[in-house]
């Protein structure tokens, strides 16, 4: 408890999904949290539920005066900003190379790497004023390796980790620390955008990504907005303050290695067939 008394963070994309899990552990943790978010609706709920500790102020990311004014904002209620978590975003558009168009790029880029630029510029007075701060950023596993999402969704969360690198050393003497978490197979509403998943879907897709877990990765848990939310909170506290310019991969060992290095049955069934070649060549020999 108390890993984050007295400091102001801002979440953005907070009223659901990572952002709210970050918004929860890090009230708990005794932060006041400012949250940015597009939800009008579930942003007055969040603040009235932490009466005092949360406030909420409409911020679309797209919209570069919205992000200056969720900084100030900040500010202004909770008189200053230590801790940015640049989280919101969603898919993106799903175009492959051969039927992306320009629009669709550019909005996906504004909205998940811009935005996390932009929000990164406008904090840096506010934590200056304090003597400095922490910017955690989302990126995603699909910003390392393809095939893990859309493309112009994976090239905006690479630009993301390496937006983190180099603002970390650009802000490392102001000490204003940058660094990013790459989430694996979450169980947020990012699989199941409104526009593309019936709602009356929405749960069936949760539910069957959750009984999938012990066969897609080596930890048998689904991820859960938490699991995102504890590895921001080290990076928002203190604990962290030798840490910077990196990325914490939070995939559940997704990318340790191939399957056939974690997945019993398929370690059984190679040492089977290698029994059976040894088995096999030992009865020709014996001809």
């Amino acid at each position: 408890m108390g890993r984050l008394k007295n400091k102001v963070a801002v979440i953005t994309g907070g009223c659901s999904g990572i952002g709210l899990g970050a918004v929860e552990v890090f009230v708990a943790q005794g932060a006041k949290v400012f949250v940015g978010d597009i939800d009008d609706e579930a942003g007055a709920a969040l603040a009235a539920r932490f009466d005092g500790a949360v406030a909420y102020q409409h911020c679309d990311v797209m919209d570069e005066r919205q992000i200056e004014a969720l900084m100030s904002g900040a500010v202004a209620r909770f008189g200053g900003l230590d801790i940015l978590f640049n989280n919101a975003g969603a898919g993106g558009t799903p175009s492959r190379m051969e039927d992306m168009t320009g629009e669709g790029w550019d909005q996906t880029q504004n909205l998940l790497l811009r935005s996390v630029a932009l929000g990164i510029r406008y904090a840096i007075p506010h934590m200056k004023a304090r003597g400095g701060g922490s910017i955690v950023n989302t990126a995603s596993i699909a910003g390392t390796q393809a095939g893990y999402g859309p493309i112009a969704y994976s090239v905006a969360k690479a630009g993301v980790i390496h937006l983190t690198r180099v603002a970390a050393a650009d802000l490392a003497r102001d000490r204003i620390r940058v660094n990013a978490i790459c989430p694996g197979l979450i169980l947020t509403n990012i699989f199941t955008p409104p526009d593309r998943v019936p709602a009356g879907m929405a749960g069936m897709v949760k539910q069957t990504m959750a009984q999938s877990a012990p066969n897609t990765q080596p930890i048998e848990k689904p991820g859960l907005p938490e699991d995102i939310a504890h590895a921001a909170l080290f990076f928002a506290s203190d604990e962290s303050a030798f840490v910077t310019g990196t990325h914490l991969m939070v995939d559940g060992g997704l990318f340790v290695g191939p399957r056939n290095s974690w997945d019993p049955e398929m370690r059984a069934e190679r040492q089977r067939l290698a029994d059976e070649r040894l088995a096999a060549f030992e009865a020709a020999q014996a001809k």
